[in-house]
């Protein structure tokens, strides 16, 4: 089964670009297109994609409320978010990822980083550089908890250990780096990650990082 992709940008050039890159591989399929986040909604209705390639920066909608509507409550359909931007430090991103993307590139990324983004997020992973998600909630930090808040009580249904994993987690570090933090393996960290997941009702890591840092329980520049 090919992986069905919505283009969303307002600029024709980049979304030929994009589907000439994309419909080269054998396991995509460009469905559609859209020049703004209300085509979006109107094409994920129809198409019921598995990702959608989304600008932020478009007339009428942007990117982000569009991803709000998409991936929100009462959504009609599996269909997953993978936002581009012009800018690695764009606030709209931090927007874009609580608003539940699954991850953010940038658009001068190279093609194989593009094609292996659509693929991981298809899969239901999150995609992006956790060290940039890092950056982006640090450079924000004034908008965020500054750590001296009472943590949520949601955090009281994770173990230690879960803990452990989410501010890790928080701080950009990849199933791996977990692994090799913590002396466990890999299959063990990813079960941590997903029992985080789904006591605090996020859903991937991008959001579990964000939630990491509004609860207070990592502070932006912290070790």
């Amino acid at each position: 089964m090919a992986i069905r992709v919505l283009l969303v940008d307002d600029q024709p050039l980049l979304r030929t670009g994009f589907r000439m890159i994309l419909e080269a591989e054998q396991d995509i399929a460009v469905v559609g297109e859209a020049g703004d986040g209300l085509q979006a909604l109107d094409q994920v209705r129809a198409l019921q994609p598995d990702v959608v390639l989304m600008d932020i920066r478009m007339p009428r909608m942007d990117g982000v409320e569009a991803t709000r509507q998409i991936t929100g409550p009462g959504r009609d359909g599996p269909a997953k978010v993978l936002v581009l931007t012009t800018f690695d430090l764009d606030e709209y991103v931090v927007e874009a990822l609580k608003a539940g993307a699954s991850g953010f590139l940038l658009k001068d990324a190279p093609a194989t980083e593009l094609v292996q983004a659509i693929r991981v997020v298809a899969a239901g992973e999150a995609m992006l550089a956790p060290s940039i998600t890092r950056r982006l909630l640090d450079k924000y930090a004034d908008h965020l908890p500054s750590g001296e808040e009472p943590v949520p009580d949601t955090l009281g249904t994770l173990t230690e250990r879960e803990v452990e994993v989410l501010k890790l987690v928080a701080r950009g570090l990849s199933n791996a780096e977990i692994a090799a933090d913590l002396f466990v393996s890999e299959t063990t960290v990813k079960t941590h990650v997903g029992h985080v997941l789904t006591k605090l009702g996020l859903r991937d890591r991008v959001q579990a990082a964000v939630y990491a840092y509004e609860s207070g329980l990592v502070r932006p520049g912290a070790q």
